[in-house]
This record gives C-alpha cells, sequence and structure tokens, in this order.
C-alpha cells in the first residue's frame, strides 16, 4: 500500500513540474551586445582605468567583477550567458554569482547565490565563443516577490584568475560596476562592498540575463546605435528610450511585457566591411554581422524596434543609401524568417551637428530618403516616427531644448537627444499598435 502511496506521490510530483514547464520559459530580460575588444568602442563617463586594466593585452588578471544589470522583469530562475566573442584565447571564469544589488558593489546578505555551467564552478570559454550557464534559483524573488523587484538591480559577480587576454565588453553601459585591483584573487562570493574598490562604466565579457516567465510573455527589442545605447542620457538614470518605454509598458501590461536595448554607440548597418579582434571599429560589429548573437540566439523576442543608418551616412561611414537600404532589408528578411514582427524607425537629425563625423547637407539628404523608405516599405509590420518628435521643422535640426548633455553636462552635439530627448521619443511611441502588431 504504502508503495503504491508513494508511486502516487511521485506521479504528482512529476506531472506538477511538466505542467509548470508548459506554462513557463526563458525570456531574455537583460542584454548588453557585446563588442571589442577592450578598450576599443565608445564609452560615456568612464573613469581612468589605468590602475585597474594596465595592459589590454593582458586584460584582467586574477581579478573579480561585480556587473550591475536591471533585469526588465523578474523571475525565480534566471541563467546568464558570458561571452568571449572578441577574445583571442581562451578564458576562464570560476566563482560566478548572482545577486541583489542592496548598493554600490553592496550584495543584500544572504541573496548572493552560486552559478554553475554543466554542472561545474568553473568554465573555460573559447574565443569567439559563449556560454550559458545552468538554472539558478532565485529564492529571494520568492520572497520579496516580482512586483517588489521592478527597479532593482541584479549583481552578476565573476573571478577570472588567470590574464584572460583582450576582453569582450559592452562600453556604453551607463551603469555603474564595479571591479577589484589586478591580483586580488577571487571575491565574488563576498557580498560587502569594500572589496570592489574600482568602478567601471562598462559592462565586461556578460551579455544576456534570463529570467523563467510565463508563456505568453512578449519580448521586444529596441535595436541600434548609440541613440539607442543612450549617449547624453542620465548616469545610472536608466531613462535612455528603450527604458521609458519599458516603464509604460509595465504600467500597461504589467509582466507581461519585456523590452530589451541592444543598442551599441557608433554601429552601423553595412559597415564595417570587416570586423574582428585584430581589426575592430569602435561601432562594434555591422548589423547583418551581429544579428544571430544579439537578436536570434536570445530568448522570446517577438517585436524588434530597428534604429539605424544615421552611422552608416556619417564620414566615418560613407555609405550610399542604397547599400544601407539593402543591408537593413536583408536583416528584416532574416528576423521575419525567424518569427520575429520588425517595426521600421526613422533616423533623427544629425543636421549641424558638433561631431566632426556628422551634422553634413548629404548626411541629411540620404536620412530623408531612408526615412521615406522607413514609412513607406511593405517590409515592416509598423513604424515609429522619431524624426518628427526631435526635429524643429523651422531649422531641420534638433529642438534646442533636446541638445544640453545630460551624462555628463556641456553644450551637447546636435546629434544624440539629452533626458529631455529620450523621453519625448519613449512617449511618442503608440503602446496598443505595438502590442497588437501584425505579421506581414
Amino acid at each position: 500500500m504504502r508503495k503504491f502511496i508513494f508511486l502516487g506521490l511521485l506521479f504528482l510530483a512529476t506531472f506538477s513540474q511538466l505542467s509548470f514547464a508548459q506554462k513557463d520559459k526563458w525570456v531574455t530580460s537583460w542584454v548588453g551586445s557585446v563588442q571589442g575588444p577592450y578598450p576599443v568602442g565608445n564609452p560615456s563617463a568612464q573613469p581612468n582605468l589605468s590602475q585597474v586594466f594596465p595592459s589590454a593585452e593582458n586584460g584582467a588578471v586574477n581579478q573579480s567583477f561585480r556587473l550591475i544589470v536591471r533585469p526588465d522583469i523578474w523571475g525565480n530562475r534566471t541563467r546568464i550567458r558570458l561571452s568571449n566573442a572578441l577574445g583571442t584565447q581562451p578564458v576562464t571564469f570560476d566563482n560566478v554569482y548572482v545577486g541583489l544589488q542592496l548598493g554600490s558593489a553592496e550584495i543584500v546578505k544572504g541573496s548572493n547565490t552560486l552559478a554553475t555551467f554543466a554542472g561545474k564552478k568553473t568554465i573555460t570559454i573559447a574565443p569567439g565563443q559563449d556560454a550559458w550557464s545552468d538554472s539558478v534559483n532565485l529564492p529571494f524573488v520568492k520572497k520579496m516577490g516580482n512586483t517588489n523587484l521592478e527597479g532593482r538591480n541584479l549583481a552578476v559577480s565573476f573571478h577570472i584568475p588567470n590574464a584572460s587576454g583582450p576582453m569582450t565588453w559592452h562600453a556604453k553601459a551607463l551603469t555603474t560596476s564595479y571591479v577589484t585591483a589586478p591580483n586580488a584573487g577571487a571575491k565574488a562570493s563576498e557580498e560587502v562592498e569594500s572589496v570592489f574598490p574600482y568602478s567601471v562604466a562598462s559592462w565586461f565579457f556578460l551579455d544576456a540575463v534570463d529570467m523563467s516567465a510565463p508563456i505568453n510573455t512578449k519580448v521586444i527589442m529596441a535595436f541600434g546605435d548609440s541613440i539607442t545605447d543612450g549617449t547624453a542620457s542620465t548616469m545610472n538614470g536608466d531613462d535612455r528610450w528603450p527604458d521609458v518605454l519599458s516603464r509604460r509598458l509595465h504600467k500597461a501590461y504589467g509582466n507581461k511585457v519585456v523590452v530589451l536595448n541592444a543598442g551599441i554607440g557608433g554601429n552601423q548597418v553595412a559597415g564595417p566591411a570587416e570586423y574582428s579582434p585584430t581589426k575592430p571599429f569602435p561601432g562594434g560589429p555591422s548589423s547583418s554581422m551581429r544579428l544571430e548573437r544579439d537578436v536570434l540566439s536570445l530568448s522570446g523576442i517577438s517585436t524588434l524596434i530597428w534604429l539605424e543608418g544615421i552611422n552608416d551616412f556619417s564620414k566615418n561611414g560613407n555609405a550610399t543609401t542604397q547599400v544601407v537600404l539593402d543591408g537593413l532589408t536583408d536583416g528584416v528578411r532574416r528576423l521575419k524568417a525567424a518569427g520575429i514582427k520588425v517595426v521600421g524607425a526613422t533616423l533623427t537629425t544629425a543636421l549641424g551637428s558638433t561631431s566632426a563625423a556628422h551634422g553634413f547637407p548629404e548626411q541629411d539628404e540620404k536620412r530623408k530618403v531612408f526615412n521615406q523608405f522607413i514609412k513607406t516599405s511593405p517590409i515592416f509590420s509598423g513604424y515609429i516616427d522619431f524624426d518628427e518628435v526631435i526635429i524643429d521643422p523651422s531649422t531641420g535640426q534638433m529642438k534646442a531644448e533636446f541638445v544640453p548633455d545630460s551624462t555628463i553636462g556641456g553644450p551637447g552635439d546636435k546629434l544624440h537627444p539629452n533626458r529631455v530627448g529620450y523621453q519625448a521619443m519613449g512617449n511618442s511611441i503608440n503602446l496598443l499598435q505595438l502590442m497588437n502588431l501584425k505579421s506581414n
């Protein structure tokens, strides 16, 4: 009799797990599209890192990192992806932990939880590769509840025991993270901030965080360049236009939707023609080169908002309009083949910019042709007219209130909107249309 009771309980437990699995899935809840190797990129408000990473060739040497990221939604299980995509030698990671940030580099007591890779505490990732961790249970999520964690940060900590070599990174985090001195040893398990004396304004090696979420969760990705990455917005303010969109969607739909930011400062649709650790480019790999890693390989993406092209038309890109449109069209085709709806976004004006590579009339003429394509092409499931939001029709330049720089102060460059401009962009998006797109 006891045997039948035991088997019955075992069946119920197994059925319950299967039932749970059918209602639950992995969704990517944070991304930091990688580039590099360090220091090639366009960081904002970066501290002097000469004492932290004395040699870019050696990279991190027996150092621990504590990277601060904000998941767009929380689940009671998570997994992380570590990347050596732009490295030139294998990188070993050990003492990998995830926890709830209290403030600075301090972790909420008892929340720091070990992450493993195929059951092991150490993983070595080959050059050009990345690796997902095993599923990590987050007891504090169950205790606090998803709603109480809105706006809170996840701290991802790890140790690199040997010299990493050239480091894969995301330059423009606009978020403060932390690192130890060289040869400080394994500190990732410690919860106190004192063991992480140095701050950085970039993310290193970490490029994605997944959370468990209901099966019907929608994932919307913002994909593009510095205007999506958030140049000239507030440091640690989370006020890039995708952040504004995220808060509006969560207010309207709760945790049924995720918004991701896959912008890279300086990124292009069509260029550069070549990209590698030995031939890097500050704007990262072209959209076609990074589409698989930064979009298609991630979990649950259903819609992508594509705002990109102004750098192709700059003096750094010098691309023709047709070349850029061909690259965009090919990217949309690949995304649609994967079942992802694509929303085009018009390019905002750079006319009169103080940036040496931007602001000239020919660039603006190409931009206008590009924008007409965004508005009329049947390849998109819809479009967002950011140009209309940002432009002053009387001058053709950015509206004056959007110009002053919010990150470091100063006059701004008439290319990147400030916090006020990003607020206007994020608030201009029609949420109902975005949530009810039809495939085309």
